[in-house]
């Protein structure tokens, strides 16, 4: 199969023909959330993200194994080795079971993604459903030679691995910065190196989740999970392994270094990173009081949010900035996001209202064209929206009159658009698709214009103006034409 599209890979720092490793058969991989709290802003620009690729690679004629894992075990407080599990935490404080907190969170996140539209992996396996997977990638990377047991808990010997490999190739590090940068954390004793981590931790007695294995009764260290899961859902070598820029170093670093330990070679071929949405310039936090959830950003609910706002106009603010650029939140640019997103809905469904020609005056073509470049030029999705405004300015001429166009070329037209909109970007009509998909406002706004019109024929223009200024109240604006009447909702 051919392919034009281009990624960038954090691995070679620079863009790359994407040639999949079995086509048409693709692997990708992402990290899913750690699920012990509310998703949040934060978890909705890798979602896009990868959803956006994972839809463009299925519309080249890709067949794609997505595997987005979930973090229930292993994800530690403080730091990747240190302190109390968060998971573990939250559960002590609500005085529920472990899994409990993790399901309910789990579950809270599916129907986040689905409110922003985001397809369901085609795998989606738990860290602590797969245990026996990661003992047994211990046990390959101390055959090795590259880990060492310590107390009950294994660690990853960095100083060894980089005699061999390269520690820090994903995040451009060397071991010396590594070494000067490495804060000395309580606990450390067990390791050889402060920057050795842990694969397997000995479970403190307090320590609710443990499992038996050959060192200890205990627990895998956070970042063994993907490399377990990835190897057993796609294989020694996939495809590509994506996540957030706030992962690169320690643990998208710490995988390479494990999978490469284990099998002699890294397991990924395209490495690819969102980077991060930040609040007014600042990282978002708890701390600095800018932490806001996906459900309080849809109801309005948080002392930041001018209003509420719809999952697709979030969904429609990540996929304005490109993936790898920081994308700053504000009222403003949700605001902007938002009228962007009624215009474009607004020239989808204008497209009914064109009445086709003998000839075109129009290319279609030139819209598949420009869109396809974009999304080929490293999913750059603001310039496919670019095109798309571009098109909605010429389908609304088209609407008027200014602009031909006949019923083939139409019918390409309309295939193109919503298959960009809604295929490949992923948005939806939520006004169409409120209570149900049923449109109860646009059958009653075109009967009081029949009566509108009616009354203009009958001159009976009291009522006419009346229709009309009663519909401007209540925000719909009624446009009159030389070939009849049209309106839209402001």
């Amino acid at each position: 199969m051919e392919s034009k599209l281009t990624l960038y890979n954090t691995l070679d720092r620079r863009k790359e023909l994407f040639e999949p490793i079995n086509p048409p058969h693709v692997g990708l991989y992402v990290c899913g959330p750690t699920v012990y709290g509310d998703p949040h802003l934060g978890h909705a620009r890798p979602a896009v993200t990868f959803d956006l690729l994972f839809r463009y690679l299925r519309s080249l004629g890709y067949k794609v194994r997505y595997v987005r894992n979930i973090t229930d075990v292993g994800h530690l407080e403080h730091d990747a080795d240190e302190g109390e599990d968060k998971i573990t935490k939250k559960a002590r404080l609500e005085q529920l079971e472990p899994m409990e907190v993790a399901h309910y969170y789990t579950e809270r996140y599916h129907r986040a993604m689905d409110a922003l539209n985001v397809l369901s992996p085609s795998i989606e396996p738990h860290a602590s459903g797969h245990i026996i997977e990661q003992i047994a990638l211990v046990k390959e990377i101390l055959d090795n030679g590259f880990a060492y047991l310590s107390n009950g808990s294994v660690y990853f010997d960095v100083e060894k691995y980089n005699e061999k490999y390269h520690y820090g190739r994903l995040s451009g590090r060397n071991l010396e910065d590594i070494v000067t940068n490495t804060r000395d954390l309580d606990g450390q004793g067990d390791k050889r190196h402060s920057y050795d981590f842990a694969l397997w931790k000995k479970a403190s007695p307090e320590h609710i989740m443990h499992w038996p294995s050959p060192w200890s009764e205990g627990f895998p260290g956070w970042h063994l999970e993907c490399s377990a899961m990835s190897t057993k859902y796609l294989g020694e070598r996939f495809d590509i392994h994506g996540g957030g820029m706030d992962l690169m170093f320690p643990h998208h670093e710490c995988e390479i270094a494990q999978s490469t330990a284990a099998s002699g070679h890294g397991a990924a071929k395209y490495w690819i990173h969102n980077n991060m949405i930040t609040i007014n310039g600042q990282k978002m936090g708890k701390s600095l009081g800018n932490f806001i959830t996906l459900e309080q950003l849809f109801t309005g609910d948080h002392k930041l949010l001018a209003q509420a706002y719809s999952p697709m106009t979030i969904r429609f603010f990540v996929l304005q900035a490109h993936y790898r650029s920081t994308l700053d939140f504000s009222n403003e640019a949700l605001q902007a996001a938002e009228k962007g997103l009624d215009r474009l809905m607004k020239g989808v469904e204008a497209l009914g209202k064109i009445k086709p020609s003998a000839n075109s005056t129009v290319d279609p073509s030139d819209l598949e064209r420009r869109c396809r470049e974009a999304m080929d030029d490293d999913l750059n999705s603001p310039m496919a929206i670019s095109a798309l405004f571009d098109w909605v300015r010429i389908i609304n001429q088209l609407v008027e009159g200014k602009q031909s166009i006949t019923e083939k070329d139409l019918e390409e037209l309309k295939r193109i658009v919503r298959h960009y909109v809604f295929d490949v970007l992923g948005l939806m009509d939520e006004k169409a698709a409120a209570e149900g998909g049923k449109d109860l406002v646009t059958p009653l706004v075109d009967l009081l214009l029949e009566m509108r019109q009616t009354a203009k024929a009958n001159k009976d223009w009291a009522l006419s103006d009346k229709i009309r200024d009663d519909l401007t109240r209540i925000g719909i604006r009624v446009k009159d034409r030389k070939d009849g009447v049209d309106w839209e909702i402001e």
